[in-house]
């Protein structure tokens, strides 16, 4: 791994220094420091660009005020889940552009699309974590609902400035779930016996070889009760809702877009351009540049040429293990596992 970001690397050191030739020749004389800054600079921006941080214009406009659009499509997972021919969910990418428009100062505004039906709780948190800080940066965010945004959706998009969802968008579902299977039946029949040697009598809690105590069960009910506290906390706080109006909503019900409004889980009714066009409004910009972000050299098939790519086996068997490690934790996911 170590070898291919090192060629990498110094495959965009090239091309800066290449860049910066041609630029020296042609303006003349180059003062070195100045020559150095830019290289660095030039380096940073193509080193971005092969760890997924292009920009793709939507709409030109005034480049001193942008509007960055982020979309959160599918299951909020730190798992691969496609190879670089297909789109998915990429939560390295999307913890990176959150970072990159806290910190650059020409972006006004964002609007984050979320069509997900959750996911993990470490994960939800880590976004929302990022896109409460761009809030309170006093950056707006709406958020646009799609078919979709339910448990982990509703979570990263309850600190937002405004919340728009269609109609019959799918939303709400808060609350957290955790599940396993108790194989011990259909081993006992197939004549399979467990083995294990643990430490202490919980060490092993959870496992599907055996069904469940009831101390254990509480003692899983009780990580389930203080995430979902988390919850709560991060809706209470994110709509300016008391607890005695949030906790009758959160019960682990799902909306529709409509029924959300009426609730106060949502803002106002309307889809991605309906947010857009208040946004532009919210940043006082007739004409801000809007731009999104694509995947970078990184996920390309000429990054392929440095790596070398999964085969499909092995890719099914990265889907398959992840699934099953994620199949015992706590998750805001609607729809079950």
């Amino acid at each position: 791994m170590l070898e291919k970001m090192n060629t990498r690397r110094w495959i965009a050191v090239g091309i800066a220094v290449l860049i910066l030739g041609i630029s020296a020749i042609s303006s003349g004389i180059s003062d070195k420091i100045n020559s150095e800054a830019r290289m660095k600079k030039m380096e940073a921006s193509l080193m971005n660009a092969v760890n997924g941080m292009n920009e793709e214009v939507i709409e030109e406009g005034d480049s001193a005020n942008r509007i960055a659009v982020i979309s959160v499509e599918g299951a909020i997972m730190n798992v691969p889940q496609a190879s670089f021919l297909t789109e998915s969910y990429d939560h390295k990418a999307t913890l990176n552009a959150l970072d990159d428009i806290l910190e650059d100062d020409t972006i006004k505004g964002v609007l984050l699309k979320v069509n997900s039906p959750g996911g993990g709780v470490y994960e939800s948190a880590e976004l929302h974590k990022r896109i409460k800080a761009i809030v309170d940066a006093k950056k707006p965010v709406y958020v646009a609902m799609g078919n979709t945004a339910a448990s982990g959706g509703y979570y990263i998009s309850a600190p937002a400035t405004k919340i728009y969802a269609a109609p019959s968008t799918l939303t709400g579902s808060i609350g957290v779930i955790m599940g396993g299977t108790n194989l011990s039946g259909l081993m006992d029949k197939l004549g399979i016996t467990n083995q294990t040697i643990k430490s202490a009598a919980h060490k092993d809690i959870g496992s599907n070889t055996r069904p469940m105590t009831d101390e254990e069960r509480a003692i899983l009910q009780s990580v389930v009760d203080d995430l979902y506290g988390e919850f709560l906390n991060v809706v209470s706080q994110g709509r300016h809702m008391d607890m005695a109006t949030l906790r009758p909503l959160a019960d682990g019900s799902v909306f529709t877009g409509k029924q959300a409004k009426q609730k106060g889980l949502v803002d106002e009714l309307g889809y991605s351009e309906d947010a857009l066009a208040a946004l532009k409004k919210a940043i006082k910009c007739d004409n801000p540049e809007v731009f999104n972000y694509t995947k970078g050299l990184g996920d390309s098939f000429f990054a392929s040429l440095f790596s070398q790519k999964a085969s499909d086996k092995e890719l099914a068997a990265k889907l398959v293990l992840g699934a099953l490690a994620d199949s015992d934790r706590p998750m805001y996911l609607y729809g079950g596992e």
